[in-house]
């Protein structure tokens, strides 16, 4: 029997905060009945395992982020449309870096697919809709941005631009610019 005041919605909540703050692979079930103020086994009333924890959080993880890009999408076209998507992601990591961490989780496909997953990679192509890339360019181009935005997310929430004085935001504007002017000229390009 579920005890009380423990949803499956209050433990997915708790482990994605304990995610921001401690770090995604340090959430563990014995770290959720903590915080929760539980032994471990009344949290199987709601999971099956620890990777079942893992996957929910996951799932949280992007629906929220979808949630974000969707707003910051709506009404944009171009390099409008192409910034607002990148600085959803990046705000989004920045504010819940574990949630994100666990947004890049291995789903299996059937999890995966009913997931919002196929939100970003559709925001995504709708962003290059804006560009006139033709498959498999538009294919190339969706990993293109993935890789981009999540090495510069990693690598700023690891510190990795610390040791300069340049700031970040101020890279990071500059790998949009680029990023803008390589997919309006790979539209131009010959065939």
């Amino acid at each position: 029997m579920a005890r009380a005041g423990i949803t499956s919605e209050r433990l997915t909540q708790t482990a994605a905060e304990l995610a921001d703050e401690i770090g995604f692979d340090q959430v563990t079930v014995s770290a959720v009945a903590r915080r929760l103020g539980v032994k471990d086994p009344s949290l199987y009333a709601h999971i099956e395992n620890a990777r079942e924890l893992k996957v929910r959080v996951a799932l949280l993880a992007l629906e929220e982020l979808a949630d974000k890009a969707a707003t910051a999408l709506a009404g944009r076209a171009g390099k409008d449309a192409l910034v607002a998507f990148a600085n959803a992601y990046r705000d989004y990591a920045k504010k819940h870096p574990g949630r994100y961490a666990a947004s890049q989780f291995k789903l299996d496909p059937e999890t995966a697919a009913t997931s919002a997953a196929p939100r970003h990679a559709e925001m995504t192509r709708a962003i290059l809709r804006g560009y006139n890339l033709p498959e498999p360019d538009q294919t190339d181009a969706v990993r293109f941005l993935g890789s981009t935005f999540h090495g510069y997310v990693s690598l700023e929430l690891a510190g990795a631009f610390r040791h300069t004085p340049r700031e970040a935001d101020t890279s990071w504007a500059w790998a949009l610019d680029t990023l803008d002017f390589a997919l309006t000229n790979h539209s131009r390009k010959p065939t």
